[in-house]
């Protein structure tokens, strides 16, 4: 981050000074404990916490500033809504950057793979800016931004939606230089209602691109297909950029003769009808190829010559935590960690992995509740169940009661006995596995990551982890 004087910050975000301060910003930080000496520290009011309470902690360590919207002792700057705050910040920060040097921002959405995506442009891009974890929020998205500075040269943001609107509050933080939609699923769609609206929503990140921006769009989604005429019919000069796996004439990045190895994928990249050197990523799950291709795509508009972007996307690794991470303990069972999130698609696609990866000992699939699955949530349960007999896991362990349905629809589709088993809690999970796992397992841990269900994933790794 840039240094920003206090006024500068009270202008930006439209808030009162308190008389006399005249502090140097140097970062921000919403959490007292990691303050630095010239910290804005951000006193959000959660629903357990109440950030104001620790002002006085924030300054003992060295913060210049707090932005409140209480008033309090030391040097602040008092507003209304402190989250709506930093938004206006970020929104005035970039505005400046942009002022002062070439910047591009690239902005990801998709019901599934916006995280592993920007893990791999973080990876990718030169002089880069990314979210740390998921920070793809209202907090999380205007905080990633104000960490670039004036040496950055792309900043990556992940930019989730929960409701409607979510993405143009987001795009109107960081209008975009370029957009890329990756799928129209079911994450979320308690938020929405039906698929209809959740791809409209998505749509909407095409309306935050700057003049002459360019959408990235994945193809083999219908739904995001469609969303090219969007693009098309404004009179800005946006443009498209198209992905698809397959033998592909109609797209720009294409993955061709796509094979598979042990949970591996391996594609002859295609760009402008033009095939490269074969690839093989070293991320676990086919599902990945797509997520490549977007990476691929857009390097490729931020001038990254096409073997280069794509040598460079198939080198990168896993970053973020509990995202298709494969270890292997010393016991000889491997522990395949993919329990950040959890949607219908992601799990299947998880489920698949696994049978990819365990070829030496049995499976086991341990699964947990999909959150904010609205009306949808029995049935998006049930299909789990369908396909981890379907696709012939050795055993589904199912754990919460949020997620029952998909034990039952595992034993009423033909898994007896041991082969389906359903555990209130994370430590019966535990003992269930203790008793079984045997050199050569693989374990699949995959869950929302309000379900709880990493703690299992850290528990199983121990020391590994």
């Amino acid at each position: 981050m840039r240094t920003l004087t206090a006024q500068w910050i009270a202008n930006a975000v439209g808030g009162d000074l308190a008389a006399d301060v005249h502090a140097q910003v140097t970062s921000v930080e919403k959490d007292s404990r990691a303050v630095q000496p010239g910290a804005l520290y951000l006193a959000f009011i959660g629903e357990h916490v109440d950030g104001h309470d620790y002002v006085p902690q924030a300054f003992e360590a060295g913060a210049a500033l707090a932005l409140v919207s209480q008033p309090v002792a030391g040097p602040h700057v008092l507003v209304d809504d402190v989250v709506a705050a930093l938004g206006r910040l970020a929104r005035a920060y970039l505005a400046l950057l942009r002022t002062e040097g070439e910047l591009t921002v690239i902005g990801i959405t998709g019901s599934n793979g916006k995280t592993t995506t920007k893990d791999l442009l973080a990876q990718v891009l030169p002089d880069v800016v990314a979210p740390v974890g998921a920070f793809n929020n209202e907090i999380g998205l205007p905080l990633t931004v104000l960490r670039a500075d004036a040496s950055t040269r792309h900043l990556v943001l992940e930019m989730g939606a929960s409701a409607p609107g979510d993405l143009a509050y987001l795009t109107g933080i960081a209008p975009l230089d370029v957009a890329v939609v990756l799928t129209v699923g079911s994450a979320h769609l308690g938020g929405y209602g039906s698929s209809d609206a959740l791809a409209e929503e998505k749509a909407s990140l095409i309306d935050g691109l700057v003049p002459g921006g360019v959408a990235v769009l994945n193809t083999d989604d219908p739904r995001v297909a469609a969303m090219a005429r969007r693009a098309i019919l404004a009179e800005d000069g946006r443009r498209l950029s198209l992905f698809g796996v397959g033998d592909r004439h109609d797209v720009d990045v294409a993955a061709s003769a796509v094979a598979n190895d042990r949970g591996r994928a391996s594609f002859v990249p295609v760009t402008d009808g033009e095939a490269g050197e074969r690839v093989t990523l070293t991320l676990v799950g086919e599902h990945h190829v797509t997520n490549a291709l977007a990476a691929i795509a857009t390097a490729l508009e931020c001038g990254i010559g096409p073997s280069q972007a794509a040598a460079a996307v198939a080198a990168a690794g896993p970053v973020s935590a509990h995202r298709m991470a494969l270890t292997e303990r010393a016991d000889g069972v491997w522990i395949l960690d993919d329990s950040y999130n959890a949607s219908p698609e992601s799990m299947r696609a998880a489920l698949r992995a696994l049978k990819d990866v365990a070829v030496e000992g049995r499976s086991f699939a341990v699964i947990g509740e999909m959150l904010e699955m609205g009306e949808a949530a029995l049935a998006a349960h049930e299909e789990v169940g369908l396909d981890a007999v379907r696709l012939r896991i050795d055993h589904l362990l199912v754990v919460g009661a949020g997620a029952r349905a998909a034990y039952v629809s595992a034993v009423r589709e033909g898994s007896w006995g041991d082969e389906a088993a359903f555990v209130a809690t994370i430590d019966e999970a535990r003992a269930f596995l203790d008793g079984r796992l045997t050199r050569g397992d693989t374990v699949l841990i995959k869950a929302s990551h309000g379900s709880g269900l990493w703690k299992l994933a850290d528990d199983l790794l121990g020391e590994t982890a």
